[in-house]
């Protein structure tokens, strides 16, 4: 265990036993449709990557760079797009794959933005819920897990840009972020 995890939440073990379950449920939901699978970088990526694995069914793959954080722990309130979609969603299927949701502002947003370029439909896969922290109405439509108000790294998750490589998903030690 890394010497900032206060402990750690989610085994490596359990990350691939859960995202193959999600997976496999979506895929069966989506057979004989090619949605457009859109990560959320980069806090997705490793989720992403493991999630379309067990997909069968053909996908095509896109990218969102999305902020609503700076270097700190707290969200600014603002979303800012740092990388658009390379295509367009006009009448697609869209699954987006995000690695937590805490407030929703970062996928009402999302959703609202691909409704509103055309998304046929637009599907929220995430891999961590945090319902407790929801000030935005939005539901994942496939949650991995779901989680208390803790602060997070690994499994591409992190803290200004570290930890992201963990293999597993822990609870920062406050001592870090609270400087």
């Amino acid at each position: 265990m890394h010497k900032d995890c206060e402990r750690i939440l989610l085994t490596e073990e359990q990350l691939k036993a859960r995202v193959k379950e999600v997976a496999e449920k979506v895929d069966k939901d989506f057979q004989g449709k090619r949605p457009l699978v859109v990560g959320i970088l980069k806090g997705s990526i490793i989720f992403y990557a493991d999630f379309i694995r067990f997909l069968s069914m053909p996908i095509e793959l896109d990218f969102l760079a999305v902020s609503s954080y700076g270097s700190g722990a707290v969200s600014s309130g603002k979303l800012k797009i740092k990388k658009d979609l390379d295509r367009d969603v006009k009448g697609r299927d869209v699954i987006i794959v995000e690695d937590i949701i805490d407030s929703g502002f970062t996928l009402a947003n999302l959703k609202a933005l691909l409704k509103e370029r055309g998304a046929a439909s637009v599907t929220i896969v995430t891999l961590l819920d945090k319902a407790e922290r929801r000030e935005y109405d939005i539901k994942p439509d496939y949650n991995c897990f779901m989680i208390e108000n803790e602060f997070v790294i690994g499994y591409g998750l992190d803290y200004d840009e570290q930890y992201r490589h963990l293999p597993y998903i822990g609870i920062l030690k406050r001592s870090v972020y609270e400087k």
